[in-house]
């Protein structure tokens, strides 16, 4: 009741609605598995039964039912175990599907979320739940309810079987059982605490690990490696300190349940003992009374079992819903055509990010199609703030932003519209694999041709064609074999290859040298005159090419006139 009080039971419980919302479309192979469960359990106590008579002939000398029963005992535990391998093999035959079902759904549900909530986010913490969660919730999600069912019914014929022969020492059996199930509600809150701090710790470790990873040229550069491996073993202590807490945990519980299933076995041992010293009993029922009080312990134990193994796919549920009930991107009615061209129209528009100070106040801008315009300003004021206005994937708090058609109609900026757009980011934006493969990011069915036009086109294609094998020639992660100023170039060949109508370039030619940067412009407009393009930029060279300069100072967007743009142009 305190755990329906506080939300937790009903937090476990819509966790395992949700789990059971994949298991369901495979419920009648969990169907089958759960018959194949209870069919081998019960060749197991066949055979059980059946060794008790063969030790009762033999102790008795009467063979003539000896080669029956043990034919019967043999066939019994063979039949169990190939029932028990086939409910192995179906297991992770669904427990695949599921896993991949699941990581399918997740992945979409997490690139289609809002920009602002997946943020929040680590990238270490986002894998970590991706892998490790979902990997448990597919694990258990076949398995969980077979079991329980399974081992409730073992347990129940095991006592059945007992019962049948002496009902006092089916009683004895159970001795433990009350203690157990006072125990339950302080194992499940313990058990559920510790599987939150160990994903939790591990989400932040993997964490760390990724971000390591993926900036091991600044770390090298800054001659570091050893902080980073000091801070890896803070790291590990941590993990350590919580695995250890829980190992302590588990062993004290362990201790006691070990102590406390010795002393009912004592009890039930000396039982039979005084049974078979008054004749009450055979030699063969004594051993079939151990071994099935054995295991009706164990039996027990696999149901009380079941429980933390529910927790840590209700907590692994849990982590993964966090991800997969983020906001979606919202869609607009209202859709573009790639062959059209495009104004971006910016008007009063007002930002900030969550709980942080103004980034963008009272602020306007107005491009046209076949100008190129600048965006200036320090870095940190606002400029890649305003491209990502622009892409849709923040939105403004006040004022309005949208693309406006040659015919006069409004496209709110947004998922819907991001086709329309070129987008070359700060930074190298190359991925493992070919040139080509790169390239198709952008055009998934380029033909070679259209991807050496784009090449040329950013100036590109002469290192490309001295490559050993072309645009098939490989590059590592981040672009490495790749100079700075050839990656750029790639990606902005990639950008052009998807030959948008609107071109954002985000300090995109900061790597290329003033002759190159002037003539990827220059190419850029005279191969599509139509094309509305915008730079966020320092260089000279990028100002002399501008229809008109805005200037991103104090949060505000502001048009430079003709003579401050001359000026700003001399400065440089």
């Amino acid at each position: 009741m305190q755990r329906r009080k506080d939300g937790t039971f009903g937090e476990i419980i819509e966790d395992w609605k949700w789990i059971f919302g994949y298991s369901a479309h495979y419920k009648w192979a969990i169907v089958l598995y759960t018959l194949l469960g209870i069919f081998s359990t019960t060749m197991g106590l066949v055979s059980s039964v059946a060794s008790k008579y063969v030790i009762d002939i033999i102790t008795g000398y009467q063979y003539e039912k000896l080669g029956l029963m043990i034919a019967l005992m043999v066939g019994s535990a063979a039949f169990s175990l190939v029932f028990r391998s086939l409910i192995s093999r179906l297991n992770a035959r669904i427990s695949i599907r599921i896993n991949q079902e699941i990581e399918a759904d997740i992945f979409t549900k997490i690139i289609e979320s809002d920009w602002m909530e997946i943020g929040k986010y680590e990238a270490g913490d986002i894998l970590h739940r991706f892998r490790g969660d979902i990997g448990t919730v597919s694990t258990n999600a076949v398995s969980w309810v077979p079991n329980i069912v399974i081992a409730l019914y073992n347990f129940l014929a095991t006592f059945l079987v007992i019962w049948h022969y002496s009902k006092i020492m089916a009683m004895l059996s159970f001795l433990s059982a009350p203690v157990m199930l006072l125990m339950s509600k302080f194992l499940i809150r313990k058990q559920r605490e510790y599987k939150r701090k160990r994903e939790e710790m591990a989400s932040k470790m993997m964490g760390f690990e990724v971000e390591t990873f993926y900036n091991m040229d600044t770390i090298k550069s800054f001659g570091i490696t050893d902080l980073y491996t000091r801070k890896l073993h803070a790291w590990q202590e941590k993990y350590k300190k919580i695995l250890l807490e829980h190992n302590m945990f588990t062993i004290r519980t362990n201790v006691f349940m070990n102590v406390l299933g010795s002393a009912v076995q004592y009890i039930a041992f000396g039982y039979c003992l005084w049974l078979l010293w008054t004749h009450q009993i055979t030699y063969g029922t004594m051993t079939l009374f151990l071994t099935q009080r054995s295991r009706l312990a164990a039996a027990f134990e696999s149901v009380v079992g079941i429980v933390p193994t529910f927790l840590n796919s209700s907590v692994s549920a849990n982590r993964i819903r966090e991800l997969a009930e983020l906001p979606k991107e919202k869609h607009t009615e209202e859709k573009g055509e790639a062959g059209d061209s495009y104004e971006v129209v910016m008007e009063n528009v007002e930002f900030s990010y969550a709980g942080q100070k103004e980034v963008i106040k009272n602020s306007s801008i107005h491009v046209k199609p076949g100008e190129i315009i600048a965006l200036i300003g320090p870095s940190g004021e606002g400029k890649t703030t305003m491209l990502r206005l622009i892409l849709g994937l923040v939105h403004p708090d006040q004022g309005t932003l949208y693309l406006k058609a040659s015919d006069g109609r409004k496209i709110e900026c947004g998922i819907d519209s991001r086709y329309l757009f070129s987008y070359v980011p700060q930074g190298n934006t190359m991925l493992s694999g070919t040139i080509a493969e790169n390239m198709r990011m952008a055009k998934e069915e380029a033909t070679d041709e259209e991807i050496v036009e784009a090449l040329k086109t950013a100036c590109a294609w002469e290192f490309a064609e001295a490559l050993p094998m072309g645009i098939n020639s490989s590059v590592r992660e981040k672009g490495r074999g790749l100079s700075e100023g050839q990656a750029q170039r790639v990606a902005i060949a990639r950008a052009l290859l998807r030959d948008a109508p609107i071109v954002l370039l985000d300090e995109a030619t900061s790597a290329l040298d003033v002759t190159t940067e002037r003539k990827v412009l220059e190419n850029i407009m005279q191969k599509d005159p139509n094309k509305t393009v915008i730079v966020t930029t320092h260089r000279p060279t990028v100002l002399n090419l501008c229809s008109r300069i805005y200037r991103v100072m104090d949060n505000q967007v502001k048009e430079l006139s003709a003579e401050e743009s001359e000026k700003m142009v001399m400065d440089f």
